[in-house]
């Protein structure tokens, strides 16, 4: 993968197709590969005569992994988007996130509408922007000595994802623990960019798509027929309902 530096190390990211570019941005514990490529975005992009763009966000994939949870706050991991622009020599992008890298969009698009053309929230409602995931649980599943030790039932999935993508799990631990803070409807209603907010009818972690559009101007709805939060990623309605607000 090609990467950039900064002060706070080495950024990886994939690079494919040609024509307009789009900035890919992945959820929690995943990566580049596993969020996008893996499920077939990348290539759907492609064939749609798109540069794509997938950062591996720090702490996650290829990228730097510090275990300090200062160096996960949101305006930092917004900024590596921006460092990330800059290196391609990108003025304005579409742009899309899932989870938490919707997240990591959102806090982008309130001081960078001007970089953005389109923007998907992919897997982020109301409940994810009023409060997001509880931390601790997740922060100790992922430091736990085993699987048998962890009886909360999500931070055993989050615990089992990362041994299946064989993150650094201290680096994921510091990163739940420092980024994400609930949305300011004040700040969002600055957001001068065409958005699309996406997610799956049965997302009980993202919360309602709807209640997140109402906190940004003209914000459109997708709803992902019959998906949970890991399972809408990947699904077509979800692929064909983004490209359709892209080209539109």
């Amino acid at each position: 993968m090609p990467s950039f530096s900064t002060a706070d190390g080495d950024f990886a990211y994939l690079d494919e197709g040609t024509g307009q570019p789009v900035v890919l941005v992945h959820g929690f514990a995943s990566s580049a590969r596993v969020n996008w490529l893996d499920t077939g975005w990348i290539d759907w992009l492609v064939r749609a005569d798109y540069r794509v763009i997938a950062l591996d966000n720090r702490g996650h994939g290829q990228s730097v992994k510090p275990h300090d949870a200062e160096a996960y706050r949101l305006e930092k991991m917004a900024n590596d988007v921006k460092v990330l622009l800059d290196h391609l020599s990108l003025e304005r992008v579409r742009a899309m996130g899932y989870s938490m890298g919707a997240r990591v969009l959102l806090e982008f698009a309130i001081s960078n509408s001007d970089r953005l053309e389109k923007l998907v929230l992919g897997g982020m409602g109301g409940t994810m922007a009023k409060a997001g995931l509880d931390k601790e649980p997740i922060a100790t599943a992922l430091l736990a000595p085993s699987l048998d030790s962890i009886d909360d039932p999500v931070g055993r999935s989050y615990r089992l994802f990362a041994d299946q993508t064989r993150s650094d799990r201290q680096a994921l631990a510091a990163c739940i623990r420092g980024y994400g803070r609930p949305v300011d409807p004040a700040e969002t209603a600055r957001i001068a960019v065409r958005t699309l907010i996406a997610v799956g009818t049965k997302d009980v972690v993202a919360g309602s798509a709807a209640e997140l559009a109402a906190m940004i101007p003209g914000a459109e709805v997708l709803d992902i027929p019959n998906r949970d939060h890991m399972r809408a990623t990947g699904d077509k309605i979800f692929k064909e309902g983004v490209t359709s607000f892209f080209a539109a």
